[in-house]
This record gives structure tokens, sequence and C-alpha cells, in this order.
């Protein structure tokens, strides 16, 4: 592997495993059930997919050129983490000093069913995941070599990065299982989650409003 592409790989390793909605959002799943977290990390990476995908086809240059289009990404963006944010805080004042509702196993179910979609669209409505990969990509590619084979390795490289950071992470929190499902410890990572998406959300929502 030479230099360039181990600077990237590192690189791309940070951006990848830089607390965000993303994880919250892995952890949240991961505290159901293992499967559930690990579907959801595969809709993260899937995510990521996506602004690659992007990236290598120049469409993020779009958004770059649009300000317009770009805000109003941005605000759907920042109102699906808001509202994912809102209904995790929901579910921990619902439980706040009661047991769940719901048996476990009709929670993982219905949690692994939600977590690929929620996953996925946690990563795909933020625009600024393009444009970060719109800007780094190109700094990567040798001159003088075909642009396209080099950025497709390079998505890819970031794709499987991401497929083995959220695993990790809901294998993490699914071993430490016994200790973060117990109702108080389980409550207290929910309303932390909740409200770690709810800044998200509204930071994300302030930026184009009153930028």
């Amino acid at each position: 592997m030479d230099a360039q592409l181990l600077a990237f790989t590192g690189l791309a390793a940070a951006l990848v495993a830089m607390p965000g909605a993303d994880f919250a959002v892995v952890v949240r799943h991961a505290l159901v059930s293992r499967r559930s977290g690990a579907v959801c990390a595969l809709g993260i990476a899937a995510g990521l997919l996506v602004h690659t995908a992007l990236a290598v086809a120049g469409v993020a240059a779009v958004l770059a050129s649009v300000p317009a289009l770009f805000r109003a990404l941005q605000l759907v963006g920042g109102a699906y983490v808001l509202y994912l944010g809102v209904r995790a805080l929901e579910g921990w004042v619902r439980t706040r000093g009661t047991a769940r509702a719901q048996a476990p196993d009709a929670v993982a179910v219905t949690d692994v069913r939600g977590g690929l979609r929620e996953g996925f669209l946690t990563n795909a409505l933020n625009p600024k995941a393009s444009l970060t990969f719109l800007s780094v990509l190109p700094q990567f590619v040798p001159d003088g070599s075909p642009a396209m084979p080099r950025t497709l390795l390079l998505a890819a490289i970031v794709v499987a990065l991401a497929v083995l950071w959220f695993q990790a992470v809901a294998l993490l929190v699914d071993r430490l299982g016994a200790w973060l499902r117990r109702p108080r410890t389980a409550r207290a990572i929910e309303g932390l989650t909740g409200t770690a998406l709810v800044a998200l959300g509204l930071a994300l929502l302030c930026e184009p409003l009153l930028g």
C-alpha cells in the first residue's frame, strides 16, 4: 500500500469514528440487541456509500454550487435527526420509573426492522458528508493516474472502515449489555442519546436558518 493510500486510510478512519448522530443511533439500537445494532451499522455504511457515490459522480459539486439546495437538504437531515432524538426522549420519559411496556423480543423485532432504515437515513440525509468526501477524495488521486479507479478504491475504503467501526461499536455495546441493559442504565443512556440527537438536530437546523 502506498504512502498516500495509508494517509487517506488514517484520515478516513478518523472521519468515520468521529462521534455524531450515526454513532448515537447505532448505540441506541445495540442496546436492544446485537442484531439490531449490527443492522443499523449496515444502514450507516449504506448511507456512506451514497455519499461516496455522489462524490465520485460529481453530484456533490452541484450541492456546493447551489446554496438553496444544500440548505434544504440540511433542513431535512436536521429535522430527521431531531425526530430521532425526540422519539428517544419520549421512550425515556415513558419508561421512567417503570418496566418497559413491550416484551424485549417485541422491541427487538421492531428495532431490527427499523434499524437499517434509521441508520441509512441518518447518514444519507447529511449533505455535509458528500461535500467532505468531494473535498477529500481528489487530494489522494495521484497526478496523471486515472481518476475513476482510484476514487472508487478510496470510496470502498471509506465504506469498509464504516462497516468495521460501527459493527465494533455494536459488538462492544452488546458485550457490555448485561450492565448497559439494566433498567436504570438503559434509561440513562436512552436519555443521553436522545438529548445528543436533539442537540445535533437543532444545530443542523439552526445552521442553514441562521447562516
